[in-house]
């Protein structure tokens, strides 16, 4: 394996994180929220809300981190 194309400690972090903030953002955190408004539980909605907001900037940030790793 190149030096190019190893995958280094920080950048399988990075990479490890977005699969798990991505996995919660499209598969879970929709489903909780309707559950939510099912149960008329208007602040836990919120809350849910809030957590989804947080982790799309969460992914974004390290969509940042992961491109300054790539071309350094």
């Amino acid at each position: 394996m190149s030096h190019e194309t190893e995958l280094s400690n920080t950048m399988y972090d990075i990479l490890h994180a977005m699969g798990k903030d991505a996995g919660f953002l499209y598969d879970t955190i929709d489903t909780y929220i309707k559950d939510a408004q099912n149960s008329n539980k208007s602040e836990l909605v919120e809350i849910w809300q809030t957590i989804k907001k947080d982790r799309l900037k969460h992914l974004h940030l390290l969509k940042e981190a992961l491109e300054k790793e790539i071309h350094g």
